[in-house]
């Protein structure tokens, strides 16, 4: 047989995905296992959003959309994005996708061409590493340690940019790491990007959720030259507990947001159209809901945090936005537990798996080592369950 794409067999399994998806099966298997790997809430879906989309199947609002969304949906986004962010864009610089996951692929493609250099700031969320390839791109990654509070520089930026360098991509809040950057260190790294013409894919999916008082700061907001060069990605997924749906978007400047509806055009086209309609509702609908799960999340964070640092041979630093946290077990490595030498994250992932029956996910597919995510997007009965495990697998 004539041999397959090299670009398709050179992408990776999601290590997230993997890992949940043993826990699936050994929990269908019987074994009691407790999921902290996906960034999914486990809130459902508010009523008044899941009757929204009942309503549009009821009334024949199944039909194709435009490549690039429905126009209220496009509107209602646009809207959003200057209440909640200051932000000016017409409905039609608004292009919808299936899921923030998508819309960061689709503005891949259409900034990307053979060789050009995308930068990754890592700890980096897995998928970004694979579809930079995907888009015929090469990944060069800048790397944030703890003491950095995993957050890069404007000079590490600048230091590794080249005559290739076509964007950076720009988790904020971010997954895995939980940080935020603060109005000043985006202005710093936004500065360097406008003085290097590169662009800016701003994967701002988690920015409804923010504790401690931070006030939120999306970069496309600092200033127009910024803004030109930004890909803004956002969705409905998180915010609205709305994973399912796959709802995203990216706003961009005309020119952009053109290339990327065509490029929706020739490929998937829309996401489903009753998806759409009741993303309209839930970003015109009441918000009350947000600000319960967001509080229910902030909750969550201090219990993990302050459990965590408790116990020893691990520790983490405070998370100030989404629903992680780094989990960080330099510690243990070279020790034995459940009867395996733990030589990496990895190691001890599949320990702690196997013989404690708690899954999360090891952090050396998200560009830094000896770290492990934990997700609070799980009950406080699970989140102490979990952590009580944790305590009894260490201390054997």
């Amino acid at each position: 047989m004539k041999p397959v794409s090299k670009i398709a067999e050179a992408v990776r399994a999601s290590t997230t995905l993997a890992v949940d998806s043993l826990a699936k099966q050994m929990k269908a298997d019987g074994l009691d296992v407790i999921r902290f790997g996906t960034g999914e809430p486990d809130f459902k879906t508010p009523d008044n959003i899941s009757m929204a989309g009942i309503a549009a199947i009821c009334e024949g609002k199944t039909k194709y959309t435009p490549a690039a969304g429905i126009i209220p949906l496009r509107k209602a986004i646009a809207k959003q994005l200057k209440d909640d962010c200051g932000l000016d864009y017409d409905y039609t610089q608004i292009v919808i996708a299936s899921g923030a996951k998508h819309s960061v692929y689709i503005a891949l493609a259409a900034i990307t061409n053979p060789g050009d250099e995308i930068i990754l700031a890592a700890p980096f969320w897995v998928s970004y590493y694979e579809m930079v390839k995907m888009a015929g791109g090469t990944p060069v990654i800048i790397e944030a340690g703890e003491k950095q509070n995993f957050k890069i520089t404007a000079e590490q930026l600048e230091t590794a940019i080249t005559e290739n360098t076509k964007a950076i991509i720009l988790n904020n809040p971010s997954n895995p790491t939980g940080m935020i950057y603060n109005k000043e260190e985006l202005k710093a790294i936004a500065d360097v990007c406008v003085k290097n013409d590169i662009y800016i894919i701003a994967d701002e999916i988690y920015y409804k959720l923010v504790y401690d008082g931070i006030e939120f700061t999306s970069i496309a907001s600092l200033g127009e030259e910024v803004k030109e060069r930004t890909l803004l990605i956002n969705g409905v997924s998180k915010s609205y507990a709305m994973t399912g749906w796959r709802v995203g978007y990216c706003a961009a400047n005309k020119q952009l947001a053109k290339i990327m509806s065509n490029f929706l055009s020739h490929s998937t086209g829309a996401p489903s159209t009753i998806s759409q309609w009741a993303s309209v509702e839930a970003i015109n609908g009441p918000q009350e809901g947000i600000e319960e799960m967001r509080k229910a999340f902030e909750e969550r964070r201090n219990y993990i945090v302050e459990r965590m640092n408790s116990i020893p041979g691990v520790s983490c630093i405070v998370p100030n936005g989404a629903f992680y946290v780094m989990m960080n077990m330099e510690k243990l490595v070279g020790r034995t537990l459940g009867g395996k030498l733990i030589e990496n994250d990895d190691d001890f992932a599949v320990a702690f798996l196997e013989k404690a029956l708690v899954a999360t996910v090891p952090c050396s597919g998200f560009g830094i080592k000896n770290f492990v995510r934990w997700s609070y997007a799980s009950s406080m009965e699970n989140i102490k369950e979990g952590l009580d495990r944790l305590e009894k697998f260490l201390a054997e």
